[in-house]
C-alpha cells in the first residue's frame, strides 16, 4: 500500500508513455511485414514488453501475463505464423473469454485447441502461414481487439478477409486506428459498408514507424487538473498529436465540461484550468471505454451528476470495472448504481464514508491511476497494490512525484 499526498500547486511537464494500443498494433503489423527493425518509441509497459519479449525469442509457450491486448493480437498472429505454440497468462487471463476470436480464426482455417477450460486461455495453436481466409461475421459489440486482431492478419490470408459485423459496433475508433495503421504499412483495407470491412491479400511493406504518446495516460493528468483547487494549475504533455489515431483523444472535449481546457502546440498539449463546471453529464463511452473510470471518479469528486452509457465492455476488462467502481466509491461515501451491466448513474446519493480506507486495485492499472488524484480533494489517499500501473504506465508514480505529490 502507498499513501498519496497532494501538493499545493500543480505545475509541470510530464513525458507520457507511448500508446500501447499503437505499439502492439505496430508490432503485429511489423512482424507480418517481415520487418526486423522494431517501431521507434515503444512503450516500456507490461502489455508491450510481453509482446516484444515473445516476438524476440519465439518460445514454445507464450506467457502474456495479464495483457489482454497482447493475448488477442498474439492469438491471431500465432495462427498465421510457423510452428506450434501454447499461449497462456495469469489466472485472471484464464478467466477472460476468447471464444469469439477462436471461433472466427477456426472459420478461417486455423487450428486452435483449448488446453484447459472451453472458451478461455490457455490455447494450443498450430500455425499455418497459408490460411485460406474469406468471409466471416462476428458481433460488433464484442471487444474491438478481436476485430483488430482479425483485420491485421487479413493481408496474410490467401483470399484476404471480408469481415461482417453484426449488432452495434463497440469502440469504432480502435477499429479505425487499426485500419489507418494497416494502410500506413501498405495494406489494402477499407469499409465497404457501415458494418463490413474488406482486406485484400496484399502484403505489408516495410517502413520505419514512430509511436505517439498515450491519450489514455493523459486522461489522469486531465483529472488532476480538474480536481486541483488552483486556478493557475497547468501541465504540459509533449508527444500528443492534435490529429491522433487514438479515440481516447476525444476525452479532451468532455473534460472541457469539467474545467480543463486543452491548448495544442506542435506535437504537444498544455492543460489549463477554466471556470466551466457542468452540473450533470450524459455521455456514451462506447468509443472510449478505457476512460470511464477516470470520468466516474472525477465527476463524483466534483459533485457532477452523470449518466454514462456504452460501458458493456467494462465487465470483461482486467476486472469487472463496473462492480469495482461501485465498491471503491462507496468506501469514499458515493453511491453509484449500474443498469443493464452497461450504464453507470450517480444522482448525488451519498453514504457514510469508511474510516482508514485503502482503495483496492483488483489487478487493474486504471483503478490505481484514476483514484490517486482523489488525494487532491481529500488531502491524501491510500492505494493497495500500486505496482499494477506497470501494465500501461510504469512511471506513473514517479511522474506524480515530479509535479509535487508525495508518496
Amino acid at each position: 500500500m502507498i499513501t498519496v499526498k497532494s501538493p499545493n500547486i500543480i505545475k509541470g511537464k510530464v513525458v507520457l508513455p507511448s500508446s500501447k494500443s499503437i505499439c502492439n498494433r505496430a508490432l503485429v503489423i511489423n512482424t507480418l511485414g517481415r520487418n526486423s527493425k522494431h517501431p521507434e518509441n515503444l512503450s516500456d509497459c507490461d502489455d508491450t514488453r510481453v509482446m516484444v519479449e515473445w516476438l524476440s525469442h519465439n518460445p514454445d509457450e507464450v506467457n502474456i501475463g495479464a495483457a489482454g491486448t497482447a493475448m488477442r493480437f498474439s492469438t491471431a498472429l500465432l495462427a498465421v505464423s510457423s510452428g506450434s505454440h501454447i499461449i497462456t497468462g495469469t489466472e485472471r487471463m484464464k478467466n477472460r473469454p476468447i471464444a469469439v476470436l477462436v471461433d472466427a480464426l477456426r472459420d478461417l482455417g486455423a487450428e486452435i485447441e483449448y488446453v484447459e477450460k472451453e472458451g478461455f486461455p490457455p490455447l494450443r495453436i498450430k500455425g499455418n502461414m497459408a490460411l485460406e481466409g474469406g468471409e466471416i461475421s462476428l458481433p460488433g459489440n464484442v471487444s474491438s481487439q478481436y476485430i483488430s486482431a482479425l483485420l491485421m492478419i487479413g493481408p496474410s490470408l490467401k483470399k484476404g478477409l471480408r469481415l461482417v459485423l453484426t449488432d452495434d459496433i463497440v469502440s469504432r475508433p480502435y477499429i479505425n486506428m487499426t485500419i489507418s495503421m494497416m494502410r500506413e504499412f501498405g495494406a489494402k483495407v477499407c469499409w465497404v459498408s457501415e458494418n463490413s470491412i474488406l482486406v485484400e491479400p496484399v502484403a505489408y511493406t516495410q517502413r520505419d514507424y514512430y509511436v505517439e504518446s498515450d491519450w489514455s495516460a493523459a486522461s489522469y493528468w486531465y483529472e488532476i487538473l480538474a480536481l486541483s483547487s488552483n486556478d493557475d494549475a497547468e501541465i504540459e504533455l509533449p508527444g500528443l498529436f492534435a490529429k491522433s489515431l487514438q479515440g481516447d483523444s476525444n476525452g479532451a472535449k468532455v473534460f472541457e465540461k469539467l474545467g480543463v481546457i486543452t491548448e495544442f502546440g506542435e506535437n504537444t498539449v498544455m492543460l489549463k484550468k477554466s471556470s466551466v463546471l457542468a452540473k450533470e453529464i450524459d455521455y456514451n463511452f462506447l468509443e472510449m471505454p478505457d476512460l470511464a473510470q477516470t470520468f466516474v471518479v472525477t465527476c463524483c469528486m466534483l459533485g457532477v451528476h452523470f449518466h454514462f452509457t456504452g460501458l458493456q465492455s467494462l465487465k470483461i476488462k482486467e476486472t469487472d470495472r463496473i462492480e469495482a467502481l461501485k465498491t471503491e466509491l462507496k468506501k469514499l461515501g458515493y453511491v453509484i448504481r449500474d443498469v443493464n451491466d452497461s450504464e453507470l448513474i450517480w444522482t448525488g446519493e451519498r453514504c457514510d464514508a469508511s474510516e482508514n480506507i485503502a482503495i483496492d486495485t483488483y489487478e487493474d492499472h486504471r483503478m490505481a491511476m484514476s483514484f490517486a488524484p482523489v488525494s487532491l480533494k481529500l488531502g491524501q489517499i491510500n492505494i493497495n497494490n500500486p505496482e499494477v500501473v506497470s501494465k500501461s504506465y510504469p512511471k506513473y508514480w514517479d511522474d506524480l512525484i515530479s509535479v509535487g505529490f508525495e508518496l
